[in-house]
């Protein structure tokens, strides 16, 4: 397919906006079983890739495949961060435990760490991190997991607390399988900014992305996410109907917590159908600016990795606030509590 038509199709679907103030230049090949969208905003900042990737279940030697064959790609894309879904490794949970539980018990991150390291091992000057997502194990005194986020860094022990994050709200099957992390951020700092991090249901909670800007000073929230399209809500009387609730729901929730907290949200949801429970993930993987802007957004029904060079996180941060700093009228009225984590109105 020609450019001008791979281009003429994002168009349609708003993957693709140009502008003369944002530089902006579009790449869109294919590679692999990829599609490739590659996005060019300035001329120095981070260079982000995004995986808007399936996971198959149970397989989980395709899955460590596909996700090799990404990093090799985004590090010959110069990538400085690559992240990567929800359950990018194993999968997502399915009901008939029966099944699902001696292959989660193989899927743990334990059980692969010599193929974490061959990943490890791709790093460089430009690719400098892999933000990935799998299961561990969880409490010694229960028979569940951690749902785990892992900073994968050449100077890292990726399973070190320190540089993990443990999924803190559950939705439905997750109870059956797992339990909330025991703390409930992971703030680090990098040369490009600010970095909070946050697992598919967790953006639900406001208050978690308040903490982040008002206490943690975050310029950006990096959000991975097995994320279901489909849920039905019918308004009948106001001939207001959806059959993609939760993939809307998204699409809303993204754009409306990074201008409310002035920080990016950069996101890395699943895509494609549930091999077992043929749930649908809306995949719709993108970045977010603080003004609530959408960038770039990827494909709600294929695989794609999403490249996006040259955001200047903390200068667009800075910029935002100096239009217009939402928290200085909040510290007008409310005050952090001392040592805690949470906010009272003043006297």
């Amino acid at each position: 397919m020609k450019l001008s038509k791979i281009i003429s199709k994002l168009e349609n679907k708003g993957l693709y906006r140009s502008s003369k103030n944002l530089n902006k230049v579009v790449k869109a090949i294919k590679e692999d079983e990829f599609n490739i969208i590659e996005r060019e905003f300035g001329e120095k900042g981070l260079t982000v890739g995004l995986a808007n990737i399936h996971a198959k279940v149970p397989d989980i030697e395709f899955n460590k495949d596909k996700i090799a064959k990404a990093v090799t790609i985004f590090k010959k894309k110069k990538v400085n961060i690559a992240i990567f879904p929800e359950f990018c490794l194993a999968g997502y949970f399915w009901e008939d435990e029966e099944a699902c539980w001696p292959y989660m018990d193989k899927a743990i991150i334990e059980n692969h760490k010599d193929w974490v390291i061959s990943l490890k091992d791709q790093l460089d000057d430009n690719l400098q991190l892999i933000v990935l997502n799998n299961i561990r194990k969880g409490p010694a005194d229960q028979n569940k997991y951690w749902n785990s986020t892992y900073l994968i860094n050449k100077d890292l022990d990726y399973l070190n607390p320190k540089y993990t994050y443990d999924k803190t709200f559950l939705p439905g099957i997750e109870n059956t399988y797992t339990v909330s992390g025991k703390t409930d951020r992971l703030v680090v700092g990098t040369k490009w900014g600010r970095f909070g991090f946050s697992t598919c249901y967790d953006f639900c909670f406001s208050q978690i992305y308040q903490e982040m800007s008002q206490i943690d000073k975050v310029d950006a929230v990096i959000q991975m996410a097995s994320w279901r399209g489909s849920s039905n809500r019918d308004y009948p009387e106001m001939n207001i109907a959806s059959d993609n609730y939760y993939g809307d729901l998204w699409d809303m929730l993204m754009g409306s917590t990074a201008a409310r907290n002035q920080m990016w949200v950069i996101t890395a949801n699943a895509v494609g159908i549930h091999n077992i429970s043929k749930a649908r993930f809306w995949g719709g993987s993108g970045i977010w600016a603080p003004s609530g802007l959408k960038m770039v957004q990827s494909s709600h029904n294929r695989d794609e990795l999403l490249i996006i060079h040259n955001i200047d996180i903390k200068k667009e941060v800075k910029f935002e606030k100096d239009d217009f700093d939402y928290s200085v009228d909040f510290n007008k009225i409310y005050k952090i509590l001392k040592g805690k984590r949470s906010f009272t109105r003043m006297e």
